[in-house]
């Protein structure tokens, strides 16, 4: 068991009660601030009025109902579980969970961290982390596990992906003194591929899908192969092996079509319609966003990401209709997106909006202004070079064709500056 005044303090605090209150009749606040702290071990007996006033007992041995429903809960925090089954089971363990302090407390609250970025409520996320921060020296092995790759999990959604590889090789230190399974192993490989794809490292990402890929062909687990094969995908076809990266999307599709399952249908079509983006088909990569935007149960973010490169596309080959429609369809959504994403999702793709709003209408001097002024300093700033490359090559275009050659080259410029920058990455 861990030291049980990290738990009272837990537990204090979320009964909103203050150490006043708890202590009052009972200890000092001095001393109920030592138990607390771990500084001093409080008898039995003042241990047992704290937990009766907190409204809890202090349970030894292990309870075989709680055993089974924790596990079964742990098993479902995976975005493909249906969110209401999971909330109903978590509210249905939570009740069982705050009568007592037991064997499985403290991984129940690890597993809280891993519950709230599944249902993407990163604040909670973190405010769990924070409440449980201070009793990290008291994990066993496979807690502190547990505690590293649910960091990790949360800096993924974050988006800090330095932080969250950090989180995930600590992590990797606890698997065999832990006596991790191959399953859960496989699931940390497949997590460090995405942290290293998403910064570009793709030898490494590759060697962690290759990994994660290798123990989920043996278990027959063909969802999570094809998602293997999708990240596959995009690192052969960033270092160059577009023949390697094609093989890899099209078992994505074939597993996704076999096991009927939408999501790795749209990742496919939505990385095939970038592959092909790329490589310069245009008309290739419009029906593959096409067909992955008839999917319905896409998050905004993911519609949006969708829709953006759709418009790029058809605006490459010119069909300003259709480009303006799509343009329209990612107003609204960003609209219903505001009060969900955080600011940097709403800024960056307001940003894309504006620019190709002003590009469709002929408005060229807000088109520059939105671009020079805003958008490239932005992205800058954010240390976006795949999108600088992107949007500073297409400012160079527009003032190159009206004639502004010295400006046209200095975005030119910045354009291949930031290309260095992200093949460096």
């Amino acid at each position: 068991m861990i030291e049980i005044g990290s738990f009272i303090k837990l537990e204090r605090t979320k009964r909103n009660m203050t150490q006043g209150e708890l202590s009052e009749g009972i200890v000092s606040l001095s001393y109920l601030s030592k138990i607390e702290n771990k500084k001093t071990k409080a008898s039995p007996e003042i241990i047992q009025l704290l937990c009766d006033r907190l409204g809890i007992e202090v349970m030894d041995g292990t309870d075989l109902q709680i055993e089974e429903k924790c596990n079964e809960w742990y098993d479902m925090l995976f975005d493909r579980y249906d969110k209401q089954v999971m909330i109903a089971k978590y509210e249905e363990l939570q009740q069982l969970m705050n009568r007592s302090i037991n064997n499985h407390t403290l991984m129940f609250e690890i597993h809280q961290i891993r519950y709230y970025c599944v249902l993407r409520d990163l604040g909670k996320a973190l405010q769990k982390m924070n409440e449980i921060h201070n009793m990290a020296d008291s994990f066993n092995y496979e807690e502190s596990y547990y505690w590293h790759k649910f960091k990790g999990n949360y800096y993924t959604f974050k988006e800090e992906y330095d932080k969250a590889i950090r989180s995930y090789k600590l992590a990797e230190e606890q698997i065999r003194l832990a006596n991790i399974d191959e399953q859960e192993i496989a699931d940390l490989n497949y997590a460090l591929s995405i942290a290293h794809n998403n910064l570009w490292e793709d030898l490494e990402a590759i060697d962690y899908a290759k990994l994660a890929m290798e123990v989920f062909q043996r278990n027959y687990n063909f969802i999570r192969c094809a998602q293997c094969h999708i990240l596959l995908g995009i690192s052969y076809q960033r270092i160059k092996k577009p023949e390697r990266a094609l093989k890899h999307y099209n078992l994505a599709m074939h597993l996704g079509e076999l096991n009927k399952s939408q999501d790795i249908i749209y990742l496919t079509h939505y990385n095939l319609g970038y592959f092909h983006s790329v490589v310069g088909n245009s008309e290739e990569a419009i029906k593959h966003y096409l067909i992955a935007i008839e999917e319905k149960n896409l998050e905004y973010k993911t519609k949006l990401e969708t829709f953006t490169r759709l418009i790029q596309e058809l605006y490459t080959i010119g069909d300003y209709e259709k480009a303006k429609a799509c343009l329209q369809q990612a107003k609204e959504i960003l609209e219903l997106a505001k009060c969900k994403y955080d600011k940097f999702y709403n800024n960056f793709y307001d940003y894309i909006i504006q620019v190709y709003t002003y590009l469709l209408n002929g408005d060229v001097r807000k088109f520059r202004s939105i671009l020079a002024d805003d958008f490239i300093p932005y992205l800058t700033q954010q240390e976006d070079y795949g999108n600088l490359v992107f949007y500073a090559e297409l400012l160079a275009v527009q003032l190159e064709k009206m004639g502004k050659y010295k400006e046209s080259v200095q975005y030119y410029k910045v354009a291949n500056r930031s290309y260095n920058k992200l093949i460096k990455l």
